[in-house]
């Protein structure tokens, strides 16, 4: 029985358990803050990245990244603005307290801190990310912090093409030692790389992100680029960046400074279309390709066998060498995830000629939008408790943080969010199911903080907690029913999923709330 067959009927298995337990969740519960283990054991928190959140990138020495002047909405907005949180971090801080944070997420702008890529460090982008650090600390908040959220700085494409060049792993390992030194005695928990697995794709399959490398006819409308093979090479080229720095920092600093470093992905919930055995078995096909791409090697030292064996002579080999160094070089993982997917099986598309990484998997991947308003993701209850047992039973239960959680909506005026609240008390509700049957899950961030500028969507999507007056000069945050709600849920109070709270018009944090039957809206 080789490896392929036994591990579907193993997840068939399992996943006919987990639904076979549904009823017995914590769906019609209360939740509070003290479910969860006390900090700093387990750390409830949210997140942004600096691109879409700090604005300024002309100031104080920044350099653009691949990200500055692309147009991504549909308004054809850029993120030039954004939340100004360069300016603003003090007040935002303020509310991360207000709210109950107590941890935050952030990413540090390679261009901003070391504006060639490369030498010298740009002493105002230093001070920047120390005052903002400081003021993170001395408010009681835990930094988690990000080296690279997509916004590669623009020098490093232009010179040799970014992540497509083994050159990416000197020049990253190399301003990744400038944070540890400057930052680490502060910032105890590191990221090396978010969500490469969507960016690989995103960038060089489908062309939909900067640089916009594709080639028909799998991608939209790029100038340049091998659908077929430059995913393959930009993942490689970012595991061999984050073990090079995660090396680093395990023999020059973690020592001295106590802290931990990890590597992000982003995760489907994947669920077989049929209970057709073929559905199960390409269910388990598509874990392992957009999962065990990464998880893998940094687990196990090398790519699945269908991943190797379905991309053929398209994906690099690792060396010994390489694969020691990948292997083991992580403390923990971090794990974005917003939605389920269901697959069905489709190994014809294993027939065709010229394939990239979709045809490679050799499935069909399905959205239930059905009931579902508008701009929303559809709410799984059982989706972050499936992933933390993939992940669990996978990959010998590693430490694991949920770095990314969160509604999307069509962003508008309207503080009254239920969905998101809704959708975040049944994703905590599950994580906490996922748990207490033994997950080593520790710690959970919303996506995100406030309303920012989406990489995919500009400003026409909404994820945060905080709504950002874009038509105000001051750019003024209003917290909006979710942002109420965390906070009750942080602070110790019980929550249910059969109420919500109506923000009054204009409230602010500290405004009162009324409350009413969900099921009565």
């Amino acid at each position: 029985m080789d490896r392929l067959f036994f591990d579907s009927i193993l997840l068939i298995f399992v996943l006919n358990l987990c639904f076979a337990l549904m009823g017995l969740g914590l769906t019609t519960q209360k939740l509070s803050r003290d479910d969860f283990p006390p900090k700093p054991h387990f750390v409830f928190g949210s997140g942004t990245s600096a691109f879409q959140v700090e604005g300024a990138e002309a100031e104080d020495g920044r350099t653009p990244s691949i990200w500055d002047g692309v147009a991504q909405s549909v308004k054809n907005e850029r993120g030039v603005d954004c939340c100004d949180g360069y300016h603003k971090y003090k007040e935002d801080v303020q509310l991360m307290v207000a709210t109950g944070l107590e941890a935050y997420r952030f990413s540090i702008s390679w261009s901003r801190l070391i504006p060639n890529g490369r030498g010298s460090v740009n002493p105002k982008g230093l001070q920047f990310y120390n005052n903002f650090i400081n003021e993170l600390v001395s408010n009681g908040i835990q930094p988690h912090a990000t080296l690279i959220h997509y916004d590669l700085p623009q020098a490093l494409e232009d010179e040799y093409g970014g992540w497509l060049n083994g050159k990416i792993v000197k020049d990253f390992t190399a301003y990744a030692d400038v944070c540890f030194r400057e930052f680490g005695d502060r910032v105890s928990y590191w990221v090396t790389i978010n969500e490469a697995n969507v960016y690989a794709l995103g960038a060089y399959d489908l062309g939909i992100f900067p640089p916009r490398r594709c080639s028909a006819p799998f991608g939209i409308s790029c100038k340049a680029g091998n659908s077929s093979t430059e995913p393959y090479i930009v993942a490689h080229n970012a595991l061999l960046a984050h073990a090079s720095a995660a090396r680093l920092y395990k023999r020059k600093y973690q020592l001295t400074q106590q802290g931990f470093i990890g590597f992000n992905i982003f995760m489907y919930r994947f669920v077989p279309f049929t209970n057709a055995t073929k559905d199960a078995i390409a269910t388990q096909r598509a874990y392992d390709f957009y999962v065990g791409w990464f998880m893998d090697p940094l687990v196990f030292g090398d790519y699945p066998d269908v991943v190797k064996r379905n991309a053929g002579t398209r994906i690099p080999s690792f060396t010994p060498e390489e694969s020691k160094l990948v292997k083991g070089s992580w403390d923990f993982f971090g794990l974005n995830h917003y939605n389920t997917l269901y697959v069905r099986d489709d190994l014809d598309r294993l027939k065709m000629k010229q394939r990239d990484f979709s045809m490679d998997m050799a499935v069909k991947l399905i959205l239930d939008w059905d009931g579902v308003p508008p701009g929303e993701f559809p709410i799984d209850p059982y989706g972050t408790r499936i992933c933390l047992e993939y992940i669990k039973q996978h990959y010998g239960n590693p430490p694991v943080f949920i770095h990314e959680n969160g509604q999307k909506t069509f962003r508008n005026a309207s503080l009254n969010d239920a969905s998101r609240m809704k959708y975040l008390e049944s994703y905590i509700g599950s994580m906490l199911e996922a748990m207490r049957n033994g997950s080593n899950t520790k710690g959970y961030f919303t996506w995100s903080f406030m309303d920012l500028f989406e990489l995919f969507g500009g400003y026409e999507s909404s994820y945060g907690l905080y709504y950002v007056d874009l038509d105000n000069p001051n750019l003024t945050r209003y917290p909006k029913l979710s942002a109420h709600w965390y906070s009750s849920f942080l602070k110790g109070g019980r929550t249910n999923p059969r109420e919500m709270a109506v923000v009054e018009k204009d409230s602010f944090l500290h405004s009162k709330t009324s409350y009413a039957s969900y099921f009565d809206q």
